[in-house]
């Protein structure tokens, strides 16, 4: 199976009060960053067969913005493994319910999810991998262990199309 796991786009401000920052939504910049991610992974022709999502207001709205751009219309799978308190035994119990599909987008929140990053690619949890919000790593979960293919941020995704929209031929005068 391939794994994308992604951080939920940008949602304001903590709140102190869980239930309150439970409920925090996406801010325009967080909508943005769903949007640009999404175009970032058509462009790579990236095939979700299932995206899951913590229960987060937050996550649940980047996993449906991105799974509309990407043409998902099965409903997204809300799991637990993935909210900010899930345990990696959480996490690998997901997997495992999931295996059957080819294609899985699971997005989350830090610091759990570059911790689990971090523990499938390295069997012991030692890598420190920064996933800044609205990032995306791929995960060939094929591999033993898991391979990190690419890890994408929307500021490098910006900065990609940014570079791609300009020629690269220099100009020149013709007379």
């Amino acid at each position: 199976m391939i794994l994308y796991l992604m951080r939920h786009a940008s949602a304001g401000m903590f709140r102190e009060n869980p239930t309150l920052d439970a409920k925090r939504g996406l801010i325009k910049e967080g909508k943005d960053q769903c949007m640009l991610m999404a175009r970032m992974l058509s462009a790579l022709k990236v095939q979700v067969d299932v995206i899951v999502s913590s229960p987060l207001k937050r996550s649940l709205q980047t996993a449906q913005f991105v799974g509309t751009e990407l043409g998902y219309d099965a409903k997204v799978e809300v799991s637990s493994a993935l909210a900010p308190n899930a345990t990696f035994s959480d996490f690998q119990d997901m997997l495992v319910k999931y295996a059957g599909y080819e294609g899985m987008l699971a997005v989350g929140h830090n610091p759990v999810l570059f911790q689990f990053l971090g523990h499938l690619i390295t069997g012991n949890g030692g890598a420190a991998i920064r996933m800044r919000k609205g990032s995306i790593a791929r995960v060939d979960l094929d591999h033993h262990p898991p391979r990190l293919q690419w890890l994408i941020d929307p500021r490098t995704a910006r900065n990609i199309y940014a570079s791609v929209a300009k020629s690269s031929r220099p100009k020149t005068s013709r007379k």
